[in-house]
């Protein structure tokens, strides 16, 4: 939970699903995506990540579309998806399937093309020469001023309407750390008159944590990505992990192997990780944090998604992963000891690999993954992994003993459950 908020009951053990409409289907649009909800429930997922649904700015915009980054308004609805009746049918299905919706909140910049510019240009960023500016060097964007109680005041209005209107459940805040945390913190109040709300933040800095009940474990995916190309050790990475681990109690880190992002520019998951995609993701489901799952990533989709212009996920066949990612799902929410219990990462005498376990007083997850592309032989000792624990993807039951070996094939993976 944030700090000074309290994180709604239906986040724990949830597994976000990021949406991307343009690309999900042919057409598009709200409609096409939502006949795609009753697989994507009966997948487990819980909360509906839609990428910003507002208009996109024709001025110096990217590619064909534009980047869904650069809002014309903050109030209306990009005319490529639909509608408002029809948003708000997606909205009401979601919630008829027992899923939650979020949207994506572009609070640091606009497009070059925004409504509110001839009306209110002190509401955004200029420079010496009185020229609308940003400053990360995005030239299809304008960063908004905070210095201007006007515009805060405007721009947490606009977020209200979204739930007041249309009945969405929170936000995932592109860049946060970007925009002032004070701002945030009003932001969240306000919207929380309504009713609570789960806030997801793009950022690491930790005392985000004060208004967001999730931040992204960006530090966590560069280093597992440099460990697939033989430029960071599993040493590294538990460095990081420990790092997470001092993070203010109740708070959360999310963790993917894809996201739009990553996908359209530095690759899928099978080129930064190759043969240890699977496992990796296996990891972000078991490990203490929030998991997300990326558009297509169930197929599995081996393309990266163009940004700017049409380029839809080809749903031929029935998705290959959708009973790995349903079983991880269901483990999570079998088991509240992934998000409320202890860890303890286990010796390997391996290099590649890493074993470590999830446990309280009544639970023990063994979980053991091979992120090399070599055979792994690991063994493993400790007295919890004694007794009978049943492998959560084939269903069979083994019995332990307190010292263990197991061989993992390049790029595999365990989990077993003590029974």
């Amino acid at each position: 939970m944030a700090a000074n908020y309290k994180t709604v009951e239906w986040a724990m053990g949830a597994t976000i699903y990021e949406v991307n409409i343009r690309q999900y289907t042919a057409e598009g649009t709200f409609n096409a995506f939502k006949t795609h909800l009753p697989r994507l429930k009966e997948m487990g997922v819980d909360i509906i990540w839609l990428m910003p649904i507002t208009p996109i700015s024709e001025k110096l915009k990217k590619g064909s579309l534009g980047s869904y980054y650069a809002c014309s308004s903050y109030t209306k609805i990009n005319p490529e998806f639909g509608n408002e009746a029809d948003l708000l049918s997606l909205v009401n299905e979601v919630h008829a399937h027992g899923m939650k919706l979020i949207i994506d909140w572009v609070a640091n910049h606009t497009g070059r093309q925004h409504e509110w510019m001839n009306v209110h240009p002190e509401w955004f960023t200029r420079d010496a020469a009185g020229l609308f500016t940003e400053r990360n060097g995005w030239e299809d964007v304008v960063d908004l001023n905070y210095t201007n109680d006007a515009m805060r005041a405007a721009l947490i209005g606009a977020m209200q309407y979204w739930v007041t209107q249309f009945k969405i459940d929170g936000f995932r805040c592109d860049m946060a750390h970007l925009v002032t945390l004070d701002f945030w913190k009003q932001a969240r109040t306000a919207c929380e008159t309504i009713k609570p709300l789960f806030w997801l933040a793009e950022c690491e800095e930790i005392s985000y944590h004060e208004v967001f009940d999730v931040s992204y474990a960006w530090e966590w995916m560069h280093t597992s990505e440099k460990i697939a190309h033989h430029q960071a050790t599993l040493h590294d990475l538990y460095i990081v992990l420990h790092k997470y681990a001092q993070y203010p109690n109740g708070t959360k880190k999310l963790f993917f192997t894809s996201n739009h992002d990553e996908n359209s520019w530095n690759g899928t998951e099978y080129e930064k990780y190759g043969i240890a995609a699977k496992a990796w993701a296996v990891f972000t489901f078991t490990w203490k944090g929030m998991p997300l799952i990326y558009s297509g990533q169930e197929l599995p989709n081996q393309k990266r998604l163009l940004f700017f212009d049409k380029d839809p996920i080809n749903w031929q066949g029935e998705p290959a992963l959708h009973h790995f990612y349903k079983t991880l799902g269901q483990l999570r929410k079998k088991h509240t000891v992934i998000e409320t219990g202890e860890t303890f990462n286990l010796p390997t005498n391996a290099t590649g690999a890493m074993a470590y376990l999830r446990f309280d007083t009544k639970d023990c997850i063994l979980v053991g993954l091979n992120l090399s592309n070599q055979l792994q032989k690991i063994n493993l000792s400790h007295e919890k992994i004694k007794g009978s624990f049943r492998n959560i993807f084939s269903g069979m039951v083994f019995n332990f003993q307190d010292h263990m070996t197991f061989e993992l094939m390049p790029g595999d993976y365990f989990v077993y459950v003590k029974d």
